[in-house]
Formats: structure tokens, C-alpha cells, sequence
């Protein structure tokens, strides 16, 4: 991915808060060299020293047989808040412009045994039913529903390169910056109203001396 170095981000703790708050992804593959890809929610985990990216796939949608080659290469893309950025509301005349974020995962991918996609289900449904009134827990569901992981097929992603660019208006001078964040409060569109709540916190960060986002 190419970055502007105004926006690379290398703090990987962040990267992984990102990655975490922002957990639907795409998953990018290729097979006899054409571009194969499925949007699917996903899983970060830490096994010792590795990172994994892990989900699960329909058995109906072929591209779960491109992690079967071994060392077969993966994109995982995430991406958050993005918004249309007006020159109008610089200083100076300008071209308009987009901020966004945007994560870049590279890896290879295998198959998950049975029992690893079991786990990996329960923590998915642990994670998004956990805090609901009648949760949907793996351990409460009827072995007939059960069964219906013979229609998906689990993998895991060894992360081996991480790249990520966060575009917030870091190159515009601080009149500017802080008239981004007005416009961006006052637009009817939630993604823009996300954008200036990203930038806000931006510069409390720098306030509070955060030198990686400087």
C-alpha cells in the first residue's frame, strides 16, 4: 500500500486497537493470477511470539481452496471512518481531498482442523452475543445447529507484514486542521462525524505528548 509518510503508522499496539474495533474485513487472494475476495468478520490472536488473523469461510464459496496451497499468500484489508475533504475549508486554494484509515495485513493462510474452528466459533460468539440479554453461546445451541459447521470451513492467517495509513489531515497547517474538524461535525453524514471525532482525538494525543502521532 502506498503511504505518504504523513500517514504511516507503525505503532502496532494501535494498529491492533484498529484492527480489533474495526474487525469486518476483506480477505484478498488469487487464483491462476485473478483476484479472488470475501468480506467476513475476523479475529486477531497472539500464539507466543506470531499474530493470527482468524475466521471462518462457506464451504460453498471457493475461494477457502486457495489457502490450501501451502505458502499461499493473503491480503487482509481493514478500513474505518472515511470522509470527503472540501479544499474549501483550507486557508489557501487547494484540490479537495479524502481522509480515511485504512490496515493492510499480509500473511499465509492454512485450513483449520475441526476442533480449532469449534474454539475459535465459541470466542466469536463469546465476543459479539457475550454482553447481549439472551446470548447465542455455542454451548447453549442444539447439536442439529451445531452441525452446521460441516458448511464452513475455518482458517488462520500467520501475519508476516503489517502496513497502515491513517490520513487525517496531518499535512494541513492548524487553522485548517481545526476547520476540517468544524465542517466534518457539521456534515449529515455519520462517517464524517466519525472523521472529526478521530481528528479531535488526535490532537489530545499530540497534547498529551504522544510523539508517534507527531
Amino acid at each position: 500500500m502506498y503511504i505518504p509518510r504523513y500517514f504511516k503508522v507503525t505503532d502496532f499496539d494501535e494498529i491492533r486497537e484498529f484492527i480489533q474495533t474495526n474487525s469486518f474485513g476483506t480477505i484478498v487472494t488469487t487464483k491462476q493470477d485473478k483476484p479472488i475476495a470475501s468480506h467476513l468478520p475476523l479475529e486477531l490472536h497472539k500464539q507466543g511470539e506470531d499474530y493470527y488473523i482468524t475466521g471462518h469461510i462457506a464451504y460453498a464459496n471457493p475461494q477457502w481452496k486457495t489457502f490450501e496451497f501451502e505458502n499461499h499468500n493473503v491480503l487482509v484489508m481493514y478500513q474505518g471512518p472515511y470522509s470527503y475533504i472540501s479544499s474549501s475549508w483550507y486557508e489557501q486554494e487547494n484540490v479537495p481531498t479524502w481522509n480515511y484509515q485504512a490496515v493492510h495485513v499480509y500473511g499465509t493462510a492454512s485450513i483449520m482442523n475441526e476442533q480449532e474452528l469449534e474454539e475459535d466459533l465459541k470466542l466469536l460468539l463469546q465476543k459479539y452475543e457475550g454482553q447481549r440479554k439472551n446470548p447465542v453461546l455455542w454451548e447453549n445451541l442444539s447439536q442439529k445447529t451445531k452441525k452446521q459447521i460441516n458448511g464452513i470451513v475455518g482458517f488462520k492467517i500467520k501475519i508476516q507484514e503489517v502496513q497502515a495509513a491513517y490520513k487525517l489531515s496531518q499535512n494541513r497547517n492548524e487553522a485548517d486542521y481545526n476547520n476540517i474538524i468544524d465542517k466534518l461535525q457539521n456534515e449529515q453524514n455519520p462517517n464524517s462525524n466519525q472523521m472529526a471525532e478521530l481528528m479531535k482525538k488526535r490532537l489530545k494525543k499530540i497534547a498529551n505528548n504522544d510523539s508517534s502521532l507527531r
